[in-house]
């Protein structure tokens, strides 16, 4: 079986109320690629990755006049994809959903969100102490998790949670102590995002459970001076590190991703990518790896095997030409799969 993470950059902006595909050639909301162009190319990126399932974060707009699951499905039925059906869990108050596109003839999917005393439904709110002297702190999520049951034609049922961690750029900032002061407040909720995370995680590895955890988690070790402030990188905290040399790579308590862990080992950067940003200061663009797939023991001891569709750095998607000039239109992301026997 194969599942997808990917970011799509502003899929929102690709179809009109009725969730019909906008294709033509107004522009998108990406930056010289028309709305025909930026369709085009997520379907040839899909129709390469055939993946079983994609989780994808930056779905269309879920309101009173749009559908995210009528957008997308209109979307795979325009391309011919497999992964025809759609779900989504609670809407978020922004225009970007989360939500899953699958093919119904290899899986059944539930949509299953849980909640317990010290992690609440991920609709809700909750205090965390991030231990910074501000005591507890009430956090929300602005794109509540997505929790599935996930389960095989052929195989085990396994869990999946889906998220997009707070973004921690300080946008809209006006001079440098702004930018610090802003920066500082957006990772605080994006590391506190993250520990309520990893408390509904550690809920699922005392139960045994099959699971797995994928998404945007705006965040890697080593990406900002601040991690020194709060000893620990989002990702971390939800793989269930306890220090940055010490995450190991066994432990039913620890979820595992391996480029994580190469990024974890190469601090000062040379590992993997799964974004690609450009810098209006600086005139270049630049690297991060924030698309995780993170894997319960359980799964990992199957041996799955992950892969980014970076268009430079994967071999196969640098010498496919089509391929390649279509993950550089299609999103500033690029997906991250797990081929896995459930």
């Amino acid at each position: 079986m194969r599942l997808a993470t990917w970011n799509i950059e502003w899929m929102n902006a690709l179809f009109d109320d009725a969730g019909r595909p906008l294709e033509d050639n107004a522009p998108s909301a990406r930056y010289h690629v028309t709305r025909g162009e930026q369709l085009v190319s997520i379907g040839i990126v899909m129709a390469a990755m055939d993946a079983d399932a994609v989780f994808i974060v930056e779905a269309p707009d879920d309101n009173r006049r749009r559908s995210t699951v009528q957008a997308l499905e209109n979307f795979a039925e325009l391309c011919g994809l497999r992964t025809r059906r759609a779900v989504m869990g609670f809407r978020s108050d922004t225009e970007q959903e989360l939500a899953l596109l699958y093919d119904p003839d290899t899986m059944s999917v539930t949509v299953d969100p849980q909640e317990g005393p010290d992690a609440p439904r991920f609709d809700r709110e909750t205090g965390i102490d991030l231990g910074n002297g501000n005591g507890l702190e009430q956090v929300v999520f602005s794109r509540p998790p997505l929790e599935l049951t996930i389960t095989p034609v052929r195989g085990l049922p396994f869990r999946l949670i889906g998220a997009h961690a707070k973004s921690k750029a300080p946008h809209g900032a006006r001079n440098a102590d702004e930018v610090r002061s802003l920066a500082l407040s957006n990772r605080r909720k994006q590391l506190a995002q993250c520990i309520w995370l990893r408390r509904r995680i550690e809920s699922h590895l005392r139960a045994g459970d099959r699971l797995i955890v994928m998404g945007d988690l705006n965040d890697g070790p080593g990406l900002d001076t601040f991690e020194g402030v709060f000893g620990l990188s989002g990702v971390e905290i939800v793989m269930g590190c306890a220090a940055v040399a010490g995450c190991s790579t066994d432990g039913p308590m620890r979820l595992h991703d391996p480029h994580a862990l190469d990024a974890l080992h190469h601090p000062l950067g040379g590992g993997p990518s799964s974004a690609r940003f450009y810098n209006k200061q600086t005139r270049r663009y630049f690297p991060a790896l924030l698309d995780y797939i993170l894997v319960s023991q359980t799964i990992a001891d199957t041996r799955p095997d992950w892969r980014i569709w970076h268009p430079f750095d994967d071999p196969v998607c640098w010498q496919t030409p089509e391929l390649r000039e279509a993950l550089l239109a299609a999103s500033d992301h690029f997906p991250v799969t797990l081929d896995f026997e459930p």
